[in-house]
């Protein structure tokens, strides 16, 4: 069973419709998958980060707290027993911590005592501070006595030897530091509870402590974090006010992403935690842009897709179009030779021609029609070796001279049978060249039969042949019905025919110029043309000597 071509051709152009939809619109639903997995992925990776965040700040928390514990056990170890308590005694315990700010004793039965640092006695803001704790501390114990001993015993009893509140030391103005404050129980030989305290100097707390605390933690964390590209960073402030009192290098004015109210020593502070240089929320945004990137980028190769289809199918169909049209023209071409042929072949065999000079006539026409009838069909068969890469060409040397002049003299009859005014110019000093001598003549028979057939009342034909500097020039020249220059272009491809009527009603193959424009090519040459509408037409083969002359004999695929 033979294939039918046009179904071929369906088939063709159904699987091209397929290719160039449905694999976009397959990555587009594949892609859009993948980007929902990522975007939960990316969830799943924000809520971890999140997590690690928090874990980050407890452990902080416990490092903080660790070295207020240990400074305020180095100076518990110091206080004076309940029964040696005085003042002098609670000196020394400051003159040995110079991090303490002040410390107390109270007991209901002697009182209040509060001392302060004594090489600070000159400082007025530190003596304000001092007046104002005093005074707190001197209005709490009175009144918060037996509320402070059980909750402080409660709070030893499950390991927490310290009660700690944040005082707010005045330091001119509106400003106030943080300053953390201690209070324990001491027990007198007689079993009887006493309150005993220590406040850590403001300064110290803010200018060492916390900047030293800090960045020991934040070393361990870079540690653990080296191959990440945006490390954390930290900050502290007050519940109240947002302003650092301490940040970690590469703190910006950025929202943090965790926080933690602080408990224990730190208690009234927030330590806060971010990305430096981002946010999560910029990390997400930047996802949402990617996403909508991607989405558009995958639309446009889908709307690609179907521009291509669209272009294929039409350029698919037109070709279609174009074959149906060769394949009648070539019929019609075929059938006037033959028909000529058999009718003047007839009518010598019927002996019904008595003059000799017609008999010689009639031989004359069937032996044109049958050159014309072999150009038409060697032109079918290079056309078809072109298409099948099968196309080879003998180059040999050739006086180019000579064969335009032999082309020219087996088709002048049928130039002047036509009626045309015929020119020839061949200039003597086009050199020998190496070309392949029959695809030459037919690339000049294909011009000369276009200006046969495309020439109404101004018949004319020229042909120059001319050597121009470093090339040789073929030139055929009409006064024909010329060449829209938007159309000069598209004339070289196979089956294209220009849109003027009188080419649709001449029959041709629309593979003349096709096939000069591939040996021409072949030859290492160009084909030119110079045309305007109602003009006629100038093309030039133009080939260079050089390139000609080394050519050899080769096959060109």
């Amino acid at each position: 069973m033979k294939n039918n071509p046009l179904k071929s051709e369906r088939t063709r152009l159904i699987l091209t419709l397929e290719l160039a939809v449905v694999l976009p619109a397959a990555a587009l639903v594949i892609l859009g998958a993948l980007h929902l997995h990522s975007i939960e992925r990316d969830r799943g990776v924000e809520a971890a980060i999140q997590r690690d965040f928090n874990q980050v700040l407890v452990i902080s928390e416990k490092q903080f707290n660790h070295r207020a514990y240990e400074l305020a056990d180095d100076a518990k170890a110091d206080f004076p027993s309940a029964e040696n308590a005085c003042g002098p005694s609670l000196d020394r315990v400051l003159a040995a911590h110079p991090y303490l700010a002040h410390v107390f004793f109270f007991d209901p039965d002697h009182g209040l005592i509060f001392r302060s640092q004594g090489y600070r006695a000159n400082d007025s803001a530190f003596q304000m501070e001092a007046d104002d704790l005093h005074k707190i501390i001197d209005g709490w114990t009175k009144v918060e006595y037996d509320g402070w001993t059980h909750e402080i015993g409660e709070a030893q009893s499950k390991g927490m030897p310290y009660m700690f509140f944040m005082n707010s030391a005045p330091r001119g103005g509106k400003q106030f530091m943080a300053q953390p404050v201690a209070v324990f129980l001491q027990t007198t030989k007689m079993g009887k509870q006493a309150i005993a305290g220590l406040a850590f100097d403001a300064d110290y707390f803010h200018d060492k402590f916390l900047p030293e605390t800090l960045n020991g933690i934040m070393a361990h964390t870079l540690a653990e974090s080296s191959q990440e590209k945006n490390p954390p960073v930290m900050m502290i402030h007050t519940y109240s006010d947002w302003t650092p009192l301490v940040a970690s290098a590469g703190w910006d004015d950025g929202e943090p992403e965790v926080e933690r109210h602080l408990e224990g020593a730190m208690r009234g502070l927030t330590l806060a935690i971010k990305l430096r240089g981002t946010t999560l929320k910029a990390i997400g945004d930047r996802f949402v842009r990617t996403s909508f990137l991607t989405l558009g980028a995958l639309s446009l190769v889908l709307a690609g897709g179907l521009v291509l289809t669209h272009r294929n199918v039409a350029k698919e169909m037109a070709l279609a179009r174009l074959k149906s049209d060769f394949v009648s023209n070539v019929s019609h071409e075929l059938r006037t030779p033959l028909s000529l042929i058999r009718l003047y072949a007839e009518t010598l065999e019927m002996g019904r021609v008595n003059s000799q000079e017609k008999v010689q006539e009639y031989y004359q026409i069937i032996r044109k029609e049958s050159e014309r009838l072999t150009a038409l069909i060697n032109n079918i068969l290079d056309f078809s070796r072109i298409e099948a890469g099968r196309k080879e060409y003998d180059f040999r040397d050739t006086d180019l001279g000579e064969l335009v002049r032999a082309t020219l003299d087996s088709y002048r009859y049928q130039i002047e049978q036509n009626g045309f005014t015929f020119e020839e110019k061949i200039a003597r000093d086009v050199p020998h060249m190496k070309v392949d001598r029959e695809a030459m003549a037919r690339s000049l028979l294909n011009l000369v039969n276009n200006a046969l057939k495309y020439s109404q009342d101004a018949r004319y034909i020229g042909v120059n042949l001319y050597r121009d500097n470093g090339s040789v020039k073929l030139e055929v020249i009409d006064h024909g019905i010329g060449i829209a220059h938007g159309e000069q272009s598209k004339i070289f491809e196979k089956f294209y025919r220009v849109g003027d009527p009188l080419v649709h009603n001449t029959k041709g193959s629309g593979l003349g110029l096709s096939l000069v424009k591939h040996i021409v090519t072949a030859h290492g040459g160009d084909v030119l043309v110079d045309s305007s509408p109602g003009q006629g037409s100038k093309f030039t083969i133009e080939l260079p000597v050089g390139n000609a002359e080394q050519a050899g004999n080769v096959a060109v695929m």
